[in-house]
C-alpha cells in the first residue's frame, strides 16, 4: 500500500476518531440492549439507530485511512458507561459526543493550519454530524427530565 503525504498528526486524529467512533458503537449498542431490558422499546430503537450511525462514521474513517494509504488501527475501546435511568444514560452519551466534537474541532483546526483542505472537509463533515447528535441528546435529556 502506497502511503500518501499525510502528516502524522492528521493520521493520529484519524486513529483517535476511529477508536472513539467504535467505542460509540459499543456504547450505544449496549445501552440499547439495557433499555430494552427495562421495557423501553422506543428508546432501544433510537439507541440502536445511533449505534448504526456511529458505525457508518467508523466505516468512513476506515475508508479515509485506506484512501490516504494507511491501514486502520483502532487502539482501544472506551469502557461502556451505564446508568440507573434513561437521563443518566443520555448524559453519558452527551459527554461522549462532546469529546467527539472536541476531537473533530481540533482536527479541523489542525488541517486549516496545514492547508490540508481534503482532510479538513472530511473532519468538518463528521463534526457537523456530531454537533447534531449533541443537540438531539440535549433535547432528549430535557424531555426525559420532565
Amino acid at each position: 500500500m502506497l502511503q500518501n503525504s499525510i502528516d502524522s498528526q492528521t493520521l493520529g486524529y484519524l486513529g483517535r476518531a476511529l477508536s472513539l467512533e467504535l467505542s460509540a458503537v459499543q456504547l450505544y449498542s449496549t445501552q440499547a440492549r439495557l433499555v430494552d431490558v427495562w421495557g423501553l422499546a422506543e428508546m432501544s430503537k433510537l439507541l440502536s439507530e445511533e449505534a448504526k450511525e456511529e458505525m457508518q462514521h467508523a466505516e468512513r474513517i476506515i475508508s479515509r485511512m485506506l484512501a490516504v494509504g494507511y491501514a486502520p488501527n483502532a487502539s482501544q475501546l472506551r469502557p461502556v458507561k451505564l446508568g440507573q435511568n434513561v437521563v443518566e444514560l443520555l448524559q453519558y452519551d452527551y459527554e461522549f459526543e462532546t469529546e467527539l466534537v472536541g476531537l473533530y474541532t481540533e482536527a479541523v483546526n489542525h488541517c486549516i493550519a496545514r492547508g490540508d483542505n481534503d482532510n479538513r472537509m472530511f473532519f468538518e463533515g463528521l463534526l457537523g454530524e456530531e454537533i447534531q447528535h449533541q443537540k438531539t441528546l440535549e433535547e432528549m435529556i430535557r424531555n426525559h427530565k420532565k
